[in-house]
């Protein structure tokens, strides 16, 4: 019996050294794209939250106990890596950036916990698709960015308050980027130029926004 026992330790041992070092692996390679791209959650991170998914639900594998739900440390994982996700979430100016990488970190977690519960092939098949997706996918986006509509906005406002800062944040809410920004003095009023990108729809809906914004006098277009 007891070199039963010791047979089992060390299996566990060997397997958990195994999933460990796979997370590191399939981490790391997903952290790595994100690291290379100048993002909040890179190397480190990745590869610690895939090692920590990992090795909570080997644990929580090896000692559950009769009737207790070892998934039940699967949701626990899930809602602590939310709250990572969470903190990579920036919000400025209406703008909001790091959505990406808190659901990379999300996926990550989900690839640590298959490799805990032994899922070897879907995590590895996991990692690919995720790469793929921020690779592959993000060069489409990039071809369709370039597609995308320009226009230009000249804005005569009153300077009273802070409309700089305010009418810069209805453009973002619309959606649209913001490639130029200029501002000065004209007499009386504030002279504010945009040069946005974005979908073309969206052009029209940002000049109604600006005019119902109580500073705004004109909105011209360079057309």
């Amino acid at each position: 019996m007891p070199e039963f026992m010791n047979q089992m330790v060390e299996i566990f041992r060997l397997e958990l050294l195994l999933q460990l070092g796979l997370a590191t692996l399939l981490g790391g390679a997903i952290g790595l794209e994100r690291e290379l791209g100048g993002k909040p959650a890179g190397l480190r991170t990745n590869i610690l939250i895939c090692m920590g998914s990992a090795l909570y639900t080997q644990l929580s594998l090896a000692l559950v106990h009769g009737s207790a739900d070892a998934s039940r440390v699967a949701g626990q994982i899930v809602t602590g890596v939310g709250f990572i996700g969470a903190g990579t979430i920036l919000h400025a100016r209406g703008a909001v950036v790091g959505l990406t990488s808190a659901a990379t970190i999300w996926v990550v977690a989900a690839i640590g916990v298959a490799l805990g519960a032994g899922h070897y092939p879907e995590a590895l098949l996991s990692t690919l698709m995720v790469l793929v997706v921020l690779q592959g996918l993000g060069r489409i986006e990039i071809v369709v960015e370039r597609q995308s509509a320009h226009s230009h906005l000249t804005i005569h406002a009153r300077p009273d308050g802070a409309p700089l800062e305010e009418l810069e944040t209805v453009v973002r809410r619309t959606g649209l980027q913001i490639a130029e920004q200029a501002s000065r003095r004209e007499n009386v009023d504030l002279v504010i130029e945009y040069d946005l990108r974005g979908p073309k729809r969206l052009h029209d809906q940002v000049m109604i926004a600006l005019l119902h914004h109580p500073s705004v006098r004109t909105v011209s277009t360079g057309e």
